[in-house]
């Protein structure tokens, strides 16, 4: 059984693995004994056949019901793990995660990740990426990462980038500027990425500064959200005057920039 650990403050917390079991067992009803007695066998195996099986059942063994969390389910979340927002998350998703986390294996963690991600349907695989900053050797998922968000279904972006603490935690700035750029162009909201003030930097400012100027020449809006990465960079001299003649144009206010 994995235990409680401590953190800064002394206090005990628990690790995301236990609040997944804690949250699938008291919502599976009566399957919850075949949830228990499907982790103690995954975490004995190495026969990656036992892993898909679960992974198989799960939707019909518990349904595919919103995990239903608690204002103190999503405080616990970001506890254990700061900025984890399992809030939108299915039972049989995190079901799916909680047995892939729990499966010994015999090969790599990417691999056995690699293998599931290339046969999974949609929702299996927006519940694996979502699964992602619970994964073991975050480096060495960089290509299924990069495969994610190269996909032309939105929600499997989405997966990787809304309530996920992942791409704060691991993208270089490069990649962290190109994420936020493709979620502009497929018209994915940026107020949910985990990281967007945190993360924000004078090339990123510029460019969203150069893409608010192109949607407005397309006589398209902008949400307010868009500037939320720019506001740091708000006195940069290189944008500056972009900024000026926006708000002068009244296309932009001080306010959006504070």
């Amino acid at each position: 059984m994995l235990e409680p650990v401590l953190t800064g403050g002394n206090k005990v917390s628990d690790r995301p693995e236990q609040l997944l079991e804690r949250w699938v067992v008291a919502r599976s009803g009566e399957a919850a004994p075949w949830v228990g007695d499907q982790l103690d066998l995954l975490a004995q195996s190495t026969a990656e056949r036992d892993l898909h099986i679960f992974l198989g059942l799960a939707p019909r063994r518990l349904g595919k019901a919103d995990l239903a969390l608690s204002d103190d389910d999503v405080a616990a979340a970001d506890q254990a793990l700061p900025g984890w927002q399992p809030s939108d998350w299915s039972i049989d998703g995190a079901a799916r995660v909680l047995g892939l986390l729990r499966f010994r294996g015999a090969r790599r963690f990417a691999e056995i990740y690699k293998d599931l991600r290339r046969t999974s349907d949609a929702a299996e695989m927006i519940a694996l990426y979502r699964g992602l900053p619970l994964y073991p050797d975050p480096e060495t998922m960089e290509f299924e990462v990069g495969e994610g968000l190269r996909s032309n279904l939105k929600p499997v972006f989405e997966a990787i980038v809304h309530r996920n603490p992942f791409a704060r935690d691991n993208f270089d700035q490069h990649r962290w500027n190109h994420m936020i750029l493709k979620a502009l162009f497929i018209d994915v909201e940026l107020a949910p990425i985990v990281g967007l003030r945190q993360r924000a930097n004078p090339e990123l400012a510029r460019i969203l500064v150069d893409f608010a100027k192109e949607r407005w020449a397309a006589g398209r809006p902008l949400a307010a959200e868009h500037w939320i990465p720019v506001a740091p960079f708000r006195h940069d001299p290189a944008i500056r005057g972009e900024l000026d003649q926006a708000i002068a144009e009244g296309r932009l206010s001080e306010e959006m920039l504070q």
